[in-house]
């Protein structure tokens, strides 16, 4: 008697969609379109935070006591605040990944340097530098944390207040100096992000072009003028 055997079909393994989708160029943009919209956030939120400075210590410090008690006592002291800066950690490896990733790709499909039909004159000084101005923005930030936020290279005596961190690092023309190029980079960095936001996520038009133009031009001049008055409002005696 002869029994038959029947073999059940081998399951097919298929990539989750949104491991295939990041396999692609596309998904790659769009990595780094959510990212930089999350760094524009942060960019703007902080700048708008630190304008407490024009209003003295007491109204610095009380922003700052704010941000570490954020949904206290929901949450931990300090705990919504570390949370977000992990997610600015994660948020940042994953730009920098996708941008690496993403110009590896367009050099192997393609030897010569690729120019669309947009306004390209418009952000291609931009566009060579964001290598360059990304480097320095990333040690800023480095450094930033290690002078304001962990203050292990601050020159204010230990116990001092957030406050009176910022004077005194600022009173230090060398870092004031650091501080101006670095944001005059994050500045760079910032037009060509929010001018290639709209490209990476396909929103193109020629009909457009100006509107994007005065968005990547207004959004950096306020963000990175806000910041760029710090230093020289410290330095003049505006702010101290």
């Amino acid at each position: 008697m002869t029994t038959m055997q029947t073999t059940a079909p081998a399951r097919s393994s298929r990539t989750p969609f949104l491991v295939e989708l990041y396999r692609s160029a596309l998904g790659k943009k769009y990595v780094m379109a959510i990212t930089g919209l999350i760094f524009m956030g942060y960019v703007l939120a902080h700048m708008l935070g630190n304008l407490k400075l024009y209003q003295g210590a007491e109204e610095f410090n009380t922003y700052a006591d704010f941000l570490r008690r954020l949904l206290y006592p929901i949450m931990p002291e300090s705990a919504t605040l570390n949370l977000m800066r992990v997610v600015l950690v994660i948020a940042l490896v994953l730009h920098v990944v996708a941008a690496a990733q993403l110009t590896a790709m367009n050099r192997k499909a393609r030897p010569e340097r690729y120019r669309s039909k947009r306004d390209f004159v418009a952000a291609d000084f931009a566009a060579r530098t964001m290598r360059w101005t990304g480097v320095i923005v990333l040690l800023f930030v480095i450094y930033h944390l290690a002078d304001f936020t962990w203050g292990w290279v601050n020159p204010a005596p230990e116990g001092a207040s957030i406050y009176e961190r910022v004077v005194a690092s600022f009173q230090v023309p060398a870092i004031s100096a650091f501080y101006l190029v670095a944001n005059l980079a994050l500045g760079v960095h910032l037009y060509h992000g929010v001018w290639s936001l709209f490209q990476s996520m396909g929103w193109v038009s020629r009909r457009f072009n100006h509107w994007r133009r005065m968005l990547a031009v207004g959004f950096t001049v306020v963000v990175i003028g806000g910041n760029l008055s710090f230093p020289i409002a410290v330095l003049t005696g505006i702010i101290d």
